[in-house]
């Protein structure tokens, strides 16, 4: 029997990218998941790839920046499943026309960054945890990123969003605690994404710029959605139940290597 057989988890922006990764782990793992995200292509797509598994994906369309559509995800899962176990926090945007000195960026642009980078984290924790209390406990896995301990020039906002996630995550770990609600980050380094590769692709006309920075991780290697996956597996399981308010790495070394913002 898996960890997470009938375990029920939303995933934010799960239909892409890291999320991708994580809604399809924890659907092997037999749990039921909720698939938030805007793009309802891949939302289709995610679900048609989960039949056959053990568990199942529910794409649930959403803005998760809104409080009103936090609460109808929230409220599909319990309708559908009675209930919400793990909460994975893994939204992110950062435009390609938001690489800019901090000096020239537009507020608006700054504000959409943080509130779907942060703000929607708060939101569906402010959503999932009453349900997690009616259960006698959960997890709630943020994906936060290097970008929160280090940073690169361009990204003020970016940066700013991630370094909150996991100052937020520590306090709800604390809040939380004597609940049984755990509350733990991950921080990816180079992950080949979508969002990742259209960020060098922008960045760069170096037909090789990922292979460059493969190079340069310790690990000689990109990272991929599955090793983010694997971790929170691990952080949301029952293996991991002496730890909250803490955050992992999963970088192939580049926190380590100390000079990744430069590459």
């Amino acid at each position: 029997m898996s960890e997470f057989e009938n375990k029920v988890v939303i995933v934010t922006g799960g239909a892409k990218g890291i999320g991708r990764g994580i809604s399809l782990a924890f659907a092997r793992e037999a749990a039921q998941v909720v698939c938030a995200d805007i793009d309802e292509e891949e939302g289709e797509k995610i679900c048609g790839e989960a039949q056959g598994l053990a568990g199942s994906i529910l794409f649930r369309a959403g803005d998760v920046s809104k409080n009103s559509e936090c609460e109808a995800v929230v409220e599909t899962t319990v309708s559908e499943f009675g209930g919400v176990d793990v909460l994975c926090n893994n939204v992110g945007i950062q435009p390609l026309d938001a690489y800019l000195p901090a000096h020239e960026y537009p507020e608006e642009v700054w504000d959409r960054i943080m509130d779907v980078n942060l703000k929607s984290y708060f939101l569906m924790a402010k959503c999932c945890i009453p349900q997690m209390l009616k259960r006698g406990g959960g997890a709630i896995i943020n994906t936060a990123s290097v970008q929160g301990l280090q940073s690169m020039k361009g990204v003020s906002a970016y940066a700013a969003s991630k370094g909150g996630i996991l100052s937020l995550t520590r306090q709800l770990a604390l809040e939380y605690a004597t609940d049984n609600i755990r509350v733990l980050a991950v921080n990816p380094g180079a992950i080949q994404t979508p969002m990742m590769v259209d960020s060098v692709a922008f960045m760069s006309d170096d037909p090789d710029a990922l292979k460059k920075m493969a190079e340069n991780v310790p690990a000689k290697r990109l990272g991929t959605p599955e090793d983010i996956a694997e971790v929170v597996l691990f952080l949301a399981s029952p293996r991991a139940s002496y730890m909250t308010g803490e955050y992992v790495c999963v970088d192939g070394g580049y926190m380590a290597f100390g000079q990744w913002g430069e590459v």
